[in-house]
């Protein structure tokens, strides 16, 4: 196809939302194969950094007759409406003045090239999140929220939230902003289902009261800290993701094409094979977000995604966030302070200060609601920042009186989606929606701008019974809303942003296609097209399954896999680990060379065997409490949002690391085994290396219980303490016959003890022959009287292993209820 040619296009300005008539432009230029297959009278329009594009629905009955050979410039065609001259004056003066914001660029006619809009040259492919299961739209109301913390000083209760009450929905992106402690967190994780002891209120969903566990399968909650387990690829944790939460029913490759649609989407399909922790900052948040989206999660809460980004990664975060609300999700996110241009890319703002509500609305409706209640933002003042210092007391107490004025129903004009937009605009929205547009309009391919969707009201109530009541409930069709039948039922070709996510998108229903176009600064125009349903659409009803989408044992395969691939790239906890019981094997080895048949060295020997069994306790337990924490931390996120159960992740942990720990023991008690000449009988190496391989896994049990309950810092203090006591009794310094009866219980809880003996035991024990002795009297000479002077000639190996084996299931069992516990106290 070597000319791309267009009929007039109706145009809805990002403004003024007014459809106007642009004529046909003909261009030389060639355009690629997937456009001209998809959309052959596509045309892109850009604004600076800003581009548009113009897809056809249909074909045109009225062809220009006279195509221009050349671009004709925009502006002497556009016919601006006196809202829009008023109301294009920049994004700080629009907000300021109760405006809509806008560009104040000049737009010139582009014609797509093979670059596919990508300001780099390359060109990107086709993205379409169509692959993603079905879900149903949610709208979350809440109602009398209270919430309370126990205050250990004034041993009461301090109040967090203070009967707070709100509604956030579907298909928009709601900012919780307030000064510090005025509960933004707190709301949100109640919100989530995150905490849910001390609370008193209800949360709606769909207005009808919310069924948590349902709820937070078809939920998600993205951390202010982005965890990840860095020695995977990026396509390697998509995929795990993608196992877990997409169950059986959905075969592998269809699993494959959902994560390559969701990178490609997201912009980290260059980034594919690289490792997570070599990612930036703004990669390794889109990943998260990346993750979350695999199984097409309605719901989406983000605390603070801005947190430690720069202005431009941070713009680009938003629009991202923005794009994925337009395609019907609820987005919900608590964000600090704003700068004025990421301030109105949110559609929704709920503000709180000291625990209450100050106002609930449309953002471009908070500066006219502080004017009515006497609070002027200044001219080219950030809005976000003006209302935090109203609310922080910086204009007097001022919170009481924004409490009241809220509680008197004066945001009520606010909230509502069309506030702020002249008469033309709504009917320019509701003829382009409908259909209704005249001539060209319905002949030719229509740019809508849905700066917000519909309330839940205004399109016919969905009630999907995966979240609330009764799962066997249909859900209800519409009743009001009349739809635009889309010839084209399939998704429109898109390109790749490079630097800048654009907030617009296209989301899809078996009804047809239904496009939303914005500007942004930079970047290409993306759609983000999803599987979410519309409102309006009938459905077959969810099952009643609340459990986790695969199978305890899918979970338990998957992560153990992960474990073990993560293991073997960690190069402090294998190579490291490795190297060092080599080394130190070899440098024991050479410190006690050749003792262990001398019966003039037999307190030296000891003394080697003793070493033995500490380094392989302080090997197993250091690394595990250093790096369990780090590894709670995904857990909690996977965990909480669903994608497997604690048993499973428990278990696939606890042996993870089994067959590393007994190689790297095995290999260092050998090297140490022949360099010190101890007896070479298969019965006695073997005995020896098993009891140092089970005192290394106790001590890893025990280091995996301080990691599960306590911090890194708290967790490397208490590892040496809690083991000295178990080294003192371990009867190597004092003599068990010597030590006081009322201490002696504390040795048959010494996991050191049973170690050291067993050892002993494996060395000398067995009636072994006499030792070589080159003196002229060697007093331990018998090995047995060896024994007997350690207190150790009772002693049986078997029992010191079955002892040890029992200790290392309890420690185990007791770390799982100390995770339950702490999942328990994060609620």
């Amino acid at each position: 196809m070597n000319e791309l040619q267009a009929s007039s296009v109706p145009l809805v300005d990002k403004c003024s939302s007014q459809a106007v008539i642009l004529p046909a432009a003909k261009s030389p230029n060639k355009v690629s194969d997937s456009a001209a297959t998809t959309a052959p009278n596509a045309v892109l329009y850009t604004s600076g950094n800003m581009s548009l594009s113009t897809l056809s629905t249909g074909s045109n009955p009225h062809p220009n007759p006279n195509p221009r050979k050349e671009p004709v410039p925009l502006l002497s065609q556009l016919k601006l409406t006196n809202d829009l001259k008023q109301n294009n004056h920049g994004s700080q003066n629009n907000l300021c003045n109760g405006g809509l914001g806008g560009n104040n660029h000049a737009l010139a006619p582009k014609v797509a090239n093979n670059s596919g809009g990508s300001p780099n040259g390359q060109k990107k492919g086709t993205i379409a999140l169509s692959h993603l299961p079905q879900r149903p739209p949610v709208d979350i109301e809440f109602c009398d929220i209270s919430y309370s913390v126990t205050d250990s000083h004034r041993r009461g209760f301090k109040t967090i939230l203070k009967s707070v009450s709100g509604k956030f929905r579907n298909g928009e992106i709601t900012a919780i902003m307030g000064p510090s402690g005025a509960g933004k967190s707190t709301l949100m994780n109640i919100l989530a289902g995150y905490k849910t002891s001390q609370l008193s209120g209800s949360v709606l969903i769909n207005s009808k009261e919310r069924n948590l566990r349902r709820f937070r399968k078809l939920s998600c909650y993205i951390m202010q800290d982005d965890v990840l387990i860095g020695n995977l690829t990026v396509r390697e944790a998509m995929m795990v993701a993608a196992n877990l939460k997409l169950g059986k029913n959905m075969i592998s490759y269809a699993k494959v094409v959902v994560v390559e649609e969701i990178l490609e989407t997201i912009g980290l399909k260059e980034s594919v094979n690289t490792l997570t922790c070599n990612l930036s900052g703004g990669q390794r948040k889109r990943l998260s977000i990346a993750l979350e989206l695999v199984n097409n999660p309605p719901v989406m809460f983000f605390d603070e995604p801005t947190s430690g980004l720069d202005s431009s990664t941070c713009f680009q975060l938003i629009s991202l966030l923005r794009s994925l609300a337009r395609g019907g999700r609820t987005i919900v996110c608590t964000i600090h302070q704003p700068s004025a241009r990421l301030f109105e890319k949110f559609d929704h703002l709920y503000l709180l200060a000291q625990g209450q509500c100050v106002y609930e609305g449309r953002v471009r409706g908070l500066v006219p609601y502080l004017s009515s209640l006497g609070y002027e933002c200044p001219s080219y003042h950030n809005p976000a920042d003006y209302v935090l210092e109203v609310a922080s007391g910086e204009y007097g107490d001022a919170v009481p009186k924004l409490v009241e004025a809220v509680k008197s129903g004066a945001c009520k004009k606010y909230s509502h989606k069309d506030y702020g937009l002249t008469l033309a605009q709504k009917m320019g929205n509701n003829d382009i929606i409908k259909g209704n547009g005249s001539g060209a309009e319905n002949t030719a391919a229509t740019l809508t701008l849905e700066n917000e969707k519909p309330p839940l009201e205004d399109r016919g109530q969905m009630e999907p019974s995966i979240l609330v009541g009764d799962p066997a409930e249909e859900l209800k069709p519409p009743k009001t809303l009349e739809t635009q039948q889309s010839q084209n039922s399939d998704c429109s070709v898109v390109n790749m942003p490079t630097t800048a996510v654009d907030d617009s998108c296209s989301f899809s229903s078996s009804k047809g296609t239904h496009n939303a176009v914005g500007s942004g600064s930079g970047g290409a125009v993306v759609g983000c097209m999803t599987s979410l349903l519309d409102s309006h659409e009938s459905v077959v009803t969810l099952p009643n399954k609340t459990g986790f989408p695969t199978s305890g044992w899918t979970q338990f395969w998957i992560l153990l896999k992960r474990s073990f691939r993560t293991i073997l790239r960690d190069k402090m906890l294998t190579h490291m680990r490795l190297f060092s019981h080599v080394i130190v094997g070899a440098i024991i080895g050479m410190i006690y060379y050749d003792v262990g048949n001398e019966a003039s060295k037999i307190m030296s020997n000891a003394g080697c065997i003793f070493f033995v069994s500490l380094f392989t306790t302080f090997t197993a337990m250091m690394p595990t409490i250093l790096t369990f924490p780090t590894e709670m931390s995904v857990f909690v996120r996977e965990h909480l949002n669903y994608w497997y159960s604690l048993k499973a992740f428990y278990f696939a942990k606890t042996l993870a690391d089994m067959p590393f720990q007994i190689v790297f023991s095995s290999v260092y008690v050998l090297v140490v085994y022949y360099l010190t000449s101890q007896p070479m009988e298969l019965e006695r190496v073997s005995m020896f290396v098993l009891i140092c391989v089970l005192n290394s896994l106790v001590a890893q049990s025990l280091g995996l219980l301080i990691g599960a309950g306590m911090n890194i810092e708290t967790g490397v203090f208490l590892g040496p303490v809690t083991t000295i006591p178990t080294i003192l009794f371990s009867g190597f310094f004092v003599n068990f016959d010597t030590i006081p009866g009322y201490l002696q219980w504390v040795t048959y809880v010494s996991y050191v003890r049973y170690g050291f003996e067993g050892a002993m035991v494996a060395i000398y024990g067995m009636d072994r022959p006499k030792m070589h002795c080159n003196q002229m009297y060697c007093h331990y000479r018998m090995p047995k009287k060896f024994l007997e002077e350690m207190s150790m000639d009772n002693a049986l190996f078997w029992v010191d292993a079955v002892a040890l084996i029992g200790i290392f299931f309890a420690l185990r069992i007791i770390a799982y209820f100390v995770l339950r516990w702490k999942l328990h106290m994060i609620r």
